[in-house]
């Protein structure tokens, strides 16, 4: 594959899926012949900044290639990290490159807008002869089983909610819901008041509320999500943002703790298996992703990789939300599934949703269908091909994957596809990276329990 003029050369492709371009892959080639230093930095709230030095070309020639390369550097930056402003030093062009690409009118205006929400923060790109330094902060999350709990998890599809007595969950149930598609939030709280009032009835008080959601929580608070993304933005002040810690002082009188459901997973992990320095990553509506760092800390990274760029096929399949390419939602999610199972000549009818559409493909892997293994195989490519890029981020020991996409055999085909592709390809990550998945009932509740644990008494 050429990229840009950079050669990128594949030895494992999913089967469904010809063209994909692991954007790891192409970075080491980029990264070969290059040799003009640039440093970015990202700061985002506190003051916490994230500081990458790099190298380009600086050739007019290779002037498409250099630009390529930083947009997609930046943009996995911010969504891991997460951040409002963005300085650049060492190359002009890149420093109006993106300036121009994150102004209202450019290609990422979607995502300096969602920053700019995040953070309470105009979006800046500044330019400047020597960046910031790096300033990063971690701090412990969870692993609290004494007394009586709940955890709820607020997923895309369902809702599921624990109710924990020193650490042994005593009921846990899951609920169909549609809150992506609703825009009254008045819908949303009784949901999460009626899973939360359920799980109390189960025990003879509540001391603590822990919540794991999908979106962008900073300081228990919902700054984005797209479990929201059909209601008003002008009704998130006053009716989203503090949600979930109205809901639990309307139904056990406490402060809930609320943390991103991927660092959820992490934690889910980092308790199942007795260890840290641990990637999760849930493959459901979305992608959910979380790290529980070498200390058991988390790190206040958002770690969105959902918007994350993991294919750099120029024809990959377009984010509606965001409208990039590439990204990983519609790899790691029911809508990968569903895009494959389409790319193999299976026609789904529009009148079920990509969480009906899972379970068909479900169902046909349970039959024996051949297109329905395909299905899992190349996930199971992407999958490698993406976690030796993840690694190169984070540097993690272990890899917890869990979500609906990852229910029943489906799971197991993904996971030992991506240890193939990651030993074919990536040898030194396979010395170093464990994938696990829990068992089944773990799967489907494990976040919820973890989430638990979120509060201290």
């Amino acid at each position: 594959m050429n990229i840009y003029g950079i050669d990128v050369d594949i030895k494992n492709v999913p089967v469904l899926d010809k063209e994909f371009v692991p954007i790891g892959k192409f970075n080491a080639q980029f990264l070969k012949s290059a040799a003009k230093p640039v440093s970015i930095a990202v700061e985002r709230n506190d003051g916490m900044t994230a500081v990458y030095t790099t190298f380009i070309h600086g050739t007019k020639q290779m002037q498409q290639a250099d630009m390529y390369y930083m947009d997609r550097l930046v943009k996995t930056v911010l969504w891991m990290k997460g951040g409002y402003k963005i300085y650049v030093s060492g190359d002009r062009d890149v420093y109006e490159y993106l300036k121009k690409e994150y102004s209202k009118d450019g290609s990422r205006a979607f995502d300096a807008n969602v920053m700019t929400l995040v953070y309470e923060q105009d979006f800046v790109v500044e330019y400047c002869e020597q960046i910031p330094e790096q300033h990063e902060t971690a701090e412990p999350i969870g692993r609290h089983l004494d007394g009586c709990r709940i955890g709820f998890d607020a997923g895309g599809s369902d809702r599921k909610v624990s109710a924990v007595i020193d650490g042994e969950s005593v009921y846990s149930e899951e609920v169909v819901w549609s809150p992506k598609t609703t825009a009254d939030p008045g819908y949303h709280y009784r949901e999460i008041v009626s899973a939360l009032e359920t799980a109390a009835a189960h025990m003879p008080r509540v001391d603590a509320v822990g919540v794991s959601s999908a979106g962008i929580q900073i300081n228990n608070r919902t700054m984005h999500a797209s479990l929201f993304m059909s209601v008003p933005r002008e009704l998130w002040k006053e009716h989203v943002m503090d949600m979930y810690l109205r809901a639990a002082k309307q139904v056990a009188g406490v402060d809930a703790i609320v943390c991103n459901d991927g660092d959820v997973t992490a934690l889910a992990g980092a308790m199942s298996l007795d260890t840290n320095n641990i990637l999760g990553i849930a493959m459901g509506t979305a992608e959910a992703a979380g790290y529980v760092d070498e200390n058991g800390n988390i790190t206040g990274w958002i770690n969105e990789l959902a918007f994350v760029p993991v294919d750099c096929n120029s024809k990959a399949m377009i984010d509606e939300w965001s409208g990039d390419i590439g990204c990983g939602v519609k790899y790691f999610s029911q809508d990968g599934v569903v895009k494959l199972a389409s790319n193999g000549g299976f026609i789904f009818c529009d009148c079920h949703t990509p969480a009906e559409k899972l379970k068909m493909v479900q169902k046909m892997l349970q039959d024996g269908s051949k297109l329905a293994e395909d299905v899992y195989s190349s996930i199971g490519v992407y999958l490698g091909h993406s976690l030796a890029f993840y690694h190169d981020l984070y540097g993690f020991e272990q890899v917890l994957l869990l979500g609906r996409v990852m229910s029943g055999c489906g799971g197991d085909i993904i996971i030992e596809t991506a240890r193939k592709v990651i030993s074919d390809e990536y040898a030194s990550v396979a010395k170093r990276v464990e994938l696990s998945l829990p068992d089944e009932k773990f799967r489907r509740v494990g976040q919820s329990v973890a989430a638990a644990s979120l509060p201290k008494i």
